[in-house]
């Protein structure tokens, strides 16, 4: 029997038997490739061995559809509440992280308020905290809310020891376990790069690139380029440029350079190249406004 999904008239069938699907024969399609249909599970258990090569396949096919066609916009976190303008790369160095609000408030809107005479949260209008111990404390109050931004950046202070945290990988990674099952699209980010280098769990490079797949697969830019690097270091260089070639059209510039260096290696074309270097271009001007100018110039941060 043919893989191939199969019609009598315009009438579908059990792929295994031939039966014709009716109000009393009810067809289901192969969950993993959709590409044929049963009458039950019995016919699916006899036509798995015909149908597994085919089902591999298409299934994998399926898989990277997904995979490039879905992560390319930026996540919520990237923007700032204030302007709403999308933050540049590397964020940490163009933003500054609000324990009070769990937001990223970019350079020009903190420097701006400030200018105001603002000098409390420019968000949420809350007073700084004086110390590290309030710090904690404003973090632990919204981690005991189950707030996931609250429990990746508690996870991380714990990864480096910081606020006088002693150091402690895997209450950093509990930490990012959680927040990503609440839906942290960052806390997946440092779950693979714990994964990836062994820090808190057990080295394992093949579940590191779940997470950075499932990030990717949500916007996270990073997670996007590292897949790409991997695809690269194991000779898969199409995969790779296809990776940085979305995360260099999301504003990220070290994407931008990996593909110009896979461009001079032969790896990329000239029109990947162009398309990349435009679509960064394009980003790059959207994350652009007079306070974040003016900030960079006054070195502010």
């Amino acid at each position: 029997m043919s893989c191939v999904p199969v019609v009598d008239d315009g009438i579908e069938v059990c792929a295994n038997c031939g039966k014709q699907g009716s109000d009393t024969i009810k067809l289901k399609s192969c969950t993993a490739c959709r590409l044929v249909k049963y009458c039950g599970v019995d016919c699916q258990r006899a036509h798995r061995k015909r149908h597994k090569k085919a089902c591999k396949k298409r299934a994998a096919k399926l898989k990277d559809e997904r995979l490039y066609s879905q992560g390319h916009e930026r996540p919520e976190g990237d923007f700032c509440p204030i302007c709403t303008l999308p933050i540049p790369f590397p964020m940490k160095s163009h933003s500054r992280f609000n324990a009070c609000c769990m937001k990223l408030i970019c350079d020009g809107c903190d420097m701006a308020a400030q200018t105001r005479g603002m000098f409390d949260c420019p968000f949420c209008r809350t007073r700084y905290p004086d110390n590290d111990a309030d710090t904690l404390a404003m973090i632990q109050t919204r981690v005991a809310k189950k707030d996931p931004a609250a429990m990746f950046f508690l996870g991380q202070k714990y990864f480096n020891g910081d606020l006088e945290l002693q150091k402690d990988m895997r209450k950093a990674v509990e930490l990012y376990t959680e927040a990503a099952e609440l839906g942290s699209v960052n806390a997946l980010s440092s779950l693979e790069c714990a994964s990836f280098f062994g820090d808190g769990v057990g080295q394992d490079e093949k579940k590191a690139v779940q997470f950075w797949t499932k990030a990717a697969m949500q916007g996270h830019v990073e997670s996007r380029r590292n897949l790409g690097c991997i695809e690269g270091q194991n000779g898969n260089h199409e995969r790779a440029v296809r990776h940085c070639l979305i995360s260099a059209k999301m504003g990220h510039e070290d994407s931008l350079e990996n593909i110009k260096q896979m461009f001079m290696d032969g790896e990329a074309t000239k029109e990947q190249y162009v398309v990349a270097l435009r679509g960064y271009q394009n980003a790059a001007e959207e994350m652009k406004s007079h306070d974040r100018d003016e900030a960079m110039r006054l070195g502010y941060h």
